[in-house]
């Protein structure tokens, strides 16, 4: 039989294959940088340990919690969701430095999806979110953390987890605009107040009226309400609808996140250099 006869040409691959394996490479790409820049990694995955040291041991003695309870059953949870909070800071980092590199050139040069750029980088940042969500919960039960196993354990790391990958999308378009690392760095800034101004560390009902409501609306607030029940620590929580409705309010924002800011963090990269 002829090596030119159509019935021996290899099957035609689809868009979505090509999508798919795209962004296997591109995340096989960012765990080899993990692994080759160790300095990096041992940062990313050391200060949740140091955060929870610090601050369990810092203010555990001299907090109180809203009716009773131990406070650090109330930190705990919340300590995880400002780690994945935070998480979006390393995304525009990353971005960025691959922006300013000419990486992000390259990719645009190449006969690859858009997206699955942008989701390559949202898929590494999910397997590095799960390690230190091991690392931190790790921690915490060797400081006498203790919570309840089964479905709920599992459903507040689906919650935690669903947080950072709405979180993604803001890390990947905000890098995608910010001009240099440095200015990436001083992404803190906005992400020190996010999580200062919710229920992570105090209780929105032990704050002023007016800071305690917008505390309680903040996406991360519910999450970590959420996370505390399914944990089996509910303590602090409060009357209002929005903490009353905690669980729900914890799958809805990530999806408006992930709503607003996927297509931007898309669109942004499809114009790049236009």
């Amino acid at each position: 039989m002829s090596a030119l006869d159509p019935t021996t040409a290899p099957p035609e691959r689809g868009r979505l294959f090509w999508l798919l394996a795209d962004c296997g490479n591109l995340v096989r790409r960012g765990l080899l940088h993990y692994q080759r820049q160790p300095v990096n990694i041992a940062w990313q995955l050391g200060f949740p340990i140091l955060s929870v040291l610090l601050y369990g041991y810092v203010f555990g003695s001299a907090m109180k919690v809203p009716g009773g309870g131990d406070y650090k059953d109330f930190l705990m949870p919340g300590m995880f969701v400002m780690t994945m909070a935070f998480g979006f800071i390393n995304t525009a980092t990353l971005v960025v430095h691959d922006s300013t590199k000419g990486v992000i050139d390259r990719f645009r040069s190449m006969p690859m999806a858009s997206s699955a750029v942008v989701a390559g980088r949202g898929v590494t940042d999910l397997l590095a979110a799960c390690a230190e969500l091991a690392i931190m919960m790790l921690t915490a039960m060797a400081m006498g953390w203790r919570p309840d196993g089964g479905w709920g354990f599992l459903g507040a790391l689906g919650l935690l987890l669903w947080l950072r990958f709405a979180l993604i999308w803001i890390g990947v378009w905000l890098g995608l605009l910010v001009p240099n690392p440095e200015a990436a760095g001083g992404l803190f800034a906005v992400a020190f107040p996010l999580t200062m101004i919710s229920s992570i560390f105090v209780a929105p009902q032990l704050m002023p009226d007016w800071l305690g409501w917008v505390a309680a609306w903040n996406p991360i607030s519910s999450t970590a309400a959420a996370a505390r029940d399914l944990f089996g620590t509910p303590v602090g929580g409060g009357d209002t609808w929005i903490e009353q409705h905690a669980l729900l309010m914890a799958v809805a924002w990530p999806v408006i996140l992930t709503a607003v800011f996927l297509p931007l963090a898309v669109r942004r990269f499809q114009r790049l250099s236009r």
